[in-house]
């Protein structure tokens, strides 16, 4: 149902931002992100854009909220930003898709709320070790991911790489605090500015 965009519509989510989500196999329902949550990822878009008006060869598209299938893990995810090369745009549009998989994303970014953070960051060890969006991207082989921590306890970007499908899990890439500008390696290149990020508030 949530491959077809049928899962929302089922448990009568209102139409207001809220987001349904398979994460673990487990439905999350999350609010609409807040306006600071939305600048961050108007900050990483004009970072991008800024790279295509430079350099009018620059391969790499953002596409926001849309819908990601994992099926191969039994999830489905709605990730805050997708960066996808122009390629997979253009066929995108030309078929009117409804989801993207894996093998079509080169860098997902997710920034944390205080009603969701967990299900973003890497899995905490506990009694069970409960999947996580993180893990679930490194499963299905997402080349990069890029964390904004929100949390006032521990603040700052990760750049995660180089999954291994086999455990769920990344390789830290790059880390930066909230001010310094974010320069994202090859193959991407592009800068980001966040002079003006902070946690949310406690």
């Amino acid at each position: 149902m949530w491959v077809r965009g049928e899962l929302g519509e089922f448990l009568r989510i209102p139409d207001d931002g809220t987001r349904v989500e398979v994460i673990g196999g487990e439905f999350v329902v999350s609010p609409a992100p807040v306006f600071v949550h939305a600048v961050i990822l108007s900050d990483i878009q004009r970072g991008i854009e800024h790279a295509r008006f430079n350099d009018p060869g620059c391969p790499w598209r953002v596409v926001q909220t849309i819908n990601l299938d994992l099926v191969e893990i039994g999830d489905g995810y709605i990730p805050d930003l997708v960066v996808v090369d122009a390629e997979v745009e253009r066929r995108g549009v030309a078929d009117n898709v409804l989801n993207l998989g894996a093998h079509e994303v080169s860098l997902l970014v997710e920034v944390t709320s205080s009603s969701n953070a967990h299900n973003d960051r890497r899995p905490v060890l506990g009694r069970r070790l409960k999947p996580t969006k993180w893990s679930g991207y490194a499963r299905t082989g997402v080349p990069y991911y890029l964390l904004v921590e929100r949390d006032p306890r521990q603040p700052g970007i990760t750049l995660f790489g180089e999954p291994d499908r086999g455990e769920g899990s990344y390789r830290v890439l790059g880390e930066w605090k909230f001010g310094e500008p974010v320069r994202l390696p090859a193959p991407f290149g592009f800068e980001i500015v966040t002079d003006t990020w902070k946690p949310w508030a406690v």
